[in-house]
């Protein structure tokens, strides 16, 4: 017998079993809609530990490369070892479900949901479509469908009151970890693998829902332009490739359509509510900065402000917008996987065992805080700002990035082989450089300083868990008093439940998304300069120009 583990899971099988049914043994769900027959490529694990020990790739496979299988077809072909994998759900990832601090309060907008009852009916007050005539608990779903995460949130839609909830990793990731590499997957790989194995890893988070899946009516969607057009099954090769537009964005400027926003039914979004209900993707912006950033607007109350804000959301492809009521600026900055701890060394996401609260005391020691408060297994985003912003205050790394030891290599735990090299620094400065670089274009086009914004908010899991010190040292955000810098956690899923529960609010977005200017970042004279200035790790300030 060979020890296989999935998913944390432990099972012991024979030679010959395959990991599927090894999972199935152990109670652990793959999703599959060809009963494990290698046909719908839908059941992908990965393998962890014990490659060798397994079959060879079949055919099926050929689609896959590195550690991913696909678990009917990899058997156990070994009397001994072990082996170790996981879904492509790991449910230790610290994933941000919720939104705090939001201006916007549910006084500030009218309930009136599109999915009401008409006596013993219920209908879709936007079709006048009768969607049950028997009646019965009418619900919604609001996701926000990121490239590293989802979460979704199931809510009454007669109440508006929240029901119940559930967040995952976006299993898309054997398609790679960011969108270029998910639109080159989706284009060259037939079939839409990616679309098909979200909605079956979706399906299970539905079904575990104190509900019955059938009485759910109305689902909103709100995710970057690539993760929306590949969950509606849009062509996603024109966001790859300069100017960077959805195929919704080039179709509204030929005339063939009058928003960027989608809408399907349930069954064509394979999912496993009513047939016949609307799924609605939030319209996008423009380019990258797409339907998740329209939703934080939304959160912000942006269409009704008076004041300068700015609302920006740190990731592999940074959102920015800044504005009020009057005009908005927009635009995404590629600022790569190093704040995920891609291309990191000892870089990992926000799993049970990262580094996220690194600190030196008076002797120069390392005191690090581990996600889950267990043993350190690497360095996660907001564990790397720290960080970089602690060898900075001390001075054991200046300005540019160099290590002032004249070492190329920073150990924190000896014992565990986690250290952080020069290059690594090389990364962050890079991916810090396009965030300034957008932060300077888009306020210079304003023709506006820093000073001038009366709330600067950091949306998203990755901003929320920032420290607003370490940040503001090392110049990854403005140099701004603490109190105007709000960490709203989660606003796109806010933004969702808002457009859910309010048709007027859907419609205050669809014109809000029409007014957002899009600034280009690399159409712009000084973005290389800014991008340069961008690279050091120092405080940022606002620098005189002439607006765009």
């Amino acid at each position: 017998m060979v020890p296989v583990t999935i998913n944390g899971q432990d099972i012991d099988v024979a030679r010959g079993t395959s990991i599927f049914d090894a999972a199935t043994r152990g109670g652990v769900r793959i999703p599959t809609s060809c009963v494990a027959q290698g046909k719908c490529k839908e059941c992908i694990v990965e393998i962890a530990k014990g490659m060798e020990l397994l079959s060879p790739r079949t055919d099926h496979e050929r689609h896959l490369t590195g550690l991913f299988r696909l678990s009917c077809q990899s058997l156990v072909a070994a009397d001994d070892g072990s082996i170790e994998c996981h879904t492509m759900r790991r449910g230790q990832m610290r994933i941000e479900r919720h939104a705090l601090n939001l201006p916007v309060s549910r006084n500030a907008w009218r309930f009136d949901p599109s999915i009401v009852r008409d006596n013993s009916r219920i209908v879709d007050r936007l079709t006048g479509k009768v969607l049950s005539e028997s009646g019965g608990p009418i619900y919604g779903l609001a996701m926000d469908l990121g490239t590293t995460t989802v979460v979704i949130r199931l809510i009454d839609l007669e109440t508006g009151e929240l029901v119940a909830d559930a967040s995952l990793e976006n299993p898309q990731r054997f398609g790679g970890s960011d969108v270029m590499s998910r639109i080159h997957y989706d284009t060259e790989h037939k079939g839409k693998l990616l679309r098909r194995t979200l909605a079956g890893y979706l399906t299970h988070a539905i079904q575990d829902f104190p509900v019955d899946p059938q009485s759910i009516y109305e689902v909103v969607v709100a995710a970057n332009s690539t993760m929306r057009d590949i969950f509606f099954r849009q062509n996603v090769y024109s966001i790859g490739q300069n100017p960077y537009r959805s195929i919704t964005e080039i179709e509204m400027s030929e005339g063939k359509r009058t928003t960027t926003s989608l809408v399907e039914t349930g069954r064509r979004c394979l999912l496993p509510i009513n047939p016949a209900a609307r799924v609605y993707g939030l319209p996008i912006i423009s380019g990258h900065v797409g339907a998740d950033a329209a939703a934080c607007m939304l959160a912000i109350g942006l269409a009704d402000e008076e004041r300068l804000v700015a609302m920006m959301d740190i990731g592999t492809n940074t959102e920015l917008i800044v504005g009020n009521k009057d005009r908005i600026l927009a635009a995404s900055c590629p600022a790569g996987p190093a704040f995920e701890g891609g291309a990191i060394a000892c870089g990992m996401p926000g799993l049970d065992g990262a580094i996220e609260d690194v600190s030196v005391d008076e002797e120069g020691r390392f005191h690090i805080g581990v996600i889950g408060g267990g043993v350190p297994e690497g360095i996660c985003g907001s564990g790397l700002v720290d960080l970089t912003s602690e060898l900075l205050r001390t001075g054991r790394m200046n300005e540019m990035g160099r290590f002032e030891d004249s070492g190329s290599r920073v150990t924190l735990d000896r014992d565990r082989d986690i250290y952080f090299l020069e290059s690594d620094v090389n990364e962050l400065a890079q991916a810090k450089g396009a965030n300034v670089a957008g932060l300077h274009v888009v306020f210079s086009s304003y023709g506006i300083a820093f000073d001038d914004v009366a709330a600067f908010y950091l949306a998203g899991g990755f901003g929320r868990h920032l420290k607003k010190d370490a940040s503001k040292r090392i110049g990854l955000i403005p140099n701004l008093p603490d109190e105007r810098i709000v960490q709203v956690g989660n606003a796109a899923i806010e933004g969702a439940c808002i457009a859910l529960l309010s048709v007027s609010q859907r419609d205050t977005l669809e014109a809000l998304v029409r007014q957002v200017e899009h600034c280009r970042l690399e159409t712009h004279p000084e973005f290389f300069d800014f991008f340069v200035e961008g690279c050091q790790f120092k405080p940022v300030q606002s620098v005189d120009r002439v607006p765009q």
